[in-house]
């Protein structure tokens, strides 16, 4: 049983609360009011979706980006741990979005053209611990920090994962968050210790997380009308792999670095080393040239006497 995944666009997470047909904004909008305290009806609210192409922006393609009467809205979900370049990847985005928005002749108009208040989150269900704040800033990555940035872009992380998932305050306020929680908690288990070799078996795997939530009733309804579509999304290569990828790159890059960073540490020593022997500089002397700390050099020198 093989489940082509050609047509798929849409995450689970994207599908689930903005593109489908029946409830994606109504799900959406109750997700805006657990995060913002408001109780916007339905059919009183201006709601509009705003894509990006593919083929224009490939990197984030499990977003909602949605026109909110006068604001824009941009959802991410990060489904393993969180990208510190989240705020960089956020401002591209934007900037194609607005794209779309703003006529090209409209921003050379005198006059001051407002523009939709934006707001980026991104919503957390790794599992692994949050370290940090719930916020990610643009201005963290600059080379020369700026007490009062200039430009900035900030992005909530708003978490959505851990053992009193009950507790944390937008799954209060939102039940079809807290489904979608649930059936993701079932699909992880689904595949935890598993070790699947074809896309077929992947797809089973997929398939029975699939009939145990709709056996207790988590996003019942939904997963009935469109259980193909979500086991597509799954399979999905952007789903899971691309992260795992990046951040098998990001390893590779990290041990290239330590391995430069230690040959060149070594090489130091050995100079060093030499340079004590021969009597020819003092510690300090030696310190300038090889660039190695006075403490170390000192440890050297100690050591060649014993």
């Amino acid at each position: 049983m093989i489940y082509e995944n050609t047509k798929i666009k849409s995450s689970l997470f994207a599908d689930l609360f903005a593109d489908d047909e029946l409830v994606g904004k109504k799900n959406f909008l109750s997700l805006y009011n657990a995060i913002h305290g408001t109780n916007l009806k339905l059919n009183e609210t201006k709601l509009e979706r705003k894509t990006i192409p593919q083929n224009v922006f490939k990197s984030i393609n499990n977003d909602i980006s949605m026109l909110v009467n006068d604001r824009l809205i941009v959802f991410i979900e990060h489904q393993s741990t969180i990208n510190e370049n989240m705020p960089l990847r956020l401002l591209e985005y934007y900037v194609h979005i607005m794209f779309g928005i703003i006529p090209p002749r409209a921003k050379y108009k005198k006059k001051l053209l407002k523009i939709p208040t934006p707001e980026f989150y991104v919503f957390y269900n790794g599992t692994e611990p949050l370290k940090n704040a719930d916020m990610l800033k643009f201005s963290d990555a600059f080379l020369v920090p700026q007490k009062d940035p200039l430009c900035e872009l900030k992005v909530r992380i708003v978490n959505i994962q851990g053992g009193a998932l009950e507790s944390l305050p937008v799954i209060k306020k939102c039940d079809i968050l807290k489904q979608y929680c649930d059936f993701m908690e079932i699909v992880y288990r689904a595949k935890t210790n598993v070790n699947p070799e074809s896309k077929e078996e992947i797809a089973v795997i997929y398939e029975k997380a699939v009939r145990d939530a709709i056996k207790k009733n988590i996003l019942s309804d939904y997963l009935k009308r469109k259980c193909t579509e979500v086991i597509n999304m799954f399979l999905d290569p952007y789903d899971y792999d691309m992260d795992l990828e990046v951040q098998k790159e990001e390893a590779f890059e990290d041990g290239m670095e330590k391995g430069f960073t230690d040959g060149a540490n070594k090489k130091a020593e050995e100079s060093a080393i030499n340079l004590l022997k021969l009597q020819i500089a003092t510690p300090e002397q030696v310190t300038q040239v090889t660039g190695l700390p006075l403490e170390k050099v000192q440890e050297l020198a100690k050591e060649i006497k014993q």
